[in-house]
């Protein structure tokens, strides 16, 4: 059941993609706002600050995957329990949507329009993206897929498949619970002063889910490029960078790629002088066709080993 959902879920994805209305994560982030005003109080000391952020967490992030696990072993309908495991994994995914996002930057560049460029990669990434030239927004798109292929695709298929090996119930609540917490770390996990306290919880979270995907994720990355050379950079430079997941999926993406990565960029109105990842030249608007190919390689990797182990078990 697990390769058939997992399969379909991709196949819904790549024929729909996200949902233009009434996606269930829009929903969970405007619920995830409504409830860090209420509870985000600056003036609180750190510790207090610390509680709140890891309560509104638990809150947020349990229920759902609760009651998922409830309906799959509440339902005794194979067909409907594959129904239900294929929509929840469909929601956690988002290939087609990060296709659609970087092909923006990538045409938009190629029409020599650079504010619509800049406009398109400012909707993906959280730089400062208004004095980007086409080589920064080249490389801040290139980046934005290889990161968000790992946290919208490969971590949630990772929970997905190595839960639903130990038990099918559990599939669905797994990736479920993963999306949720990488969504309140996209909205919290900043080191700004309203949420470097408040936001601890998910951001630590997130670190713990994403450890093992993200480096299955720059695995793949790797084999699907240069893989010497995508090996190569993820050993020697991927500690260097802040994030303990991104640092290694970036560091083989890029040198799969043969790209230099990396570099300052603008945060929050400060600049930040990032290591430089991968080896190579400068990214172009070509190399956004390049890292969605790579991801869509890593895809088939992932599949084939699935289908293979589901026919030998």
């Amino acid at each position: 059941m697990i390769a058939l959902a997992v399969v379909a879920a991709l196949l819904l994805d790549q024929l729909w993609g996200e949902p233009r209305r009434l996606h269930p994560l829009v929903g969970f982030g405007l619920l995830a706002s409504r409830l860090e005003r209420y509870g985000n109080r600056v003036t609180h000391s750190p510790w207090q600050q610390r509680l709140s952020g890891v309560a509104a967490l638990l809150l947020l992030i349990l229920p759902l995957p609760l009651l998922l696990i409830w309906l799959a072993q509440t339902i005794t309908d194979d067909l409907l329990n594959l129904l239900l495991a294929t929509l929840t994994l469909y929601f956690t995914i988002g290939l087609k949507s990060l296709k659609e996002h970087a092909t923006a930057v990538a045409i938009a560049l190629e029409q020599q329009q650079l504010e619509a460029a800049r406009l398109a990669v400012g909707r993906i990434v959280s730089r400062d993206t208004t004095q980007l030239g086409v080589e920064g927004v080249s490389r801040a798109t290139v980046e934005s897929v290889l990161e968000n292929g790992s946290d919208a695709l490969f971590a949630p298929l990772f929970w997905f498949i190595v839960v639903g090996l130990w038990s099918s119930d559990l599939a669905a609540a797994a990736a479920l619970l993963y999306r949720l917490s990488n969504t309140l770390d996209a909205m919290w996990g900043y080191r700004t002063p309203r949420y470097i306290y408040f936001g601890w919880g998910a951001a630590r979270l997130d670190d713990l889910l994403n450890w093992p995907s993200a480096r299955l994720t720059a695995l793949s990355y790797a084999l699907a490029g240069q893989w010497r050379q995508g090996l190569q950079c993820w050993q020697q430079q991927a500690a260097h960078w802040e994030s303990p997941n991104a640092g290694p999926v970036m560091a083989a993406g890029a040198g799969a790629l043969n790209l230099q990565l990396g570099g300052s960029a603008v945060y929050h109105g400060k600049i930040e002088n990032r290591p430089p990842l991968g080896l190579g030249r400068a990214a172009t608007p070509d190399d956004i066709y390049r890292a969605l190919a790579l991801v869509q390689r890593g895809v088939g990797w992932w599949l084939g080993l699935l289908l293979l182990a589901t026919l030998f078990a």
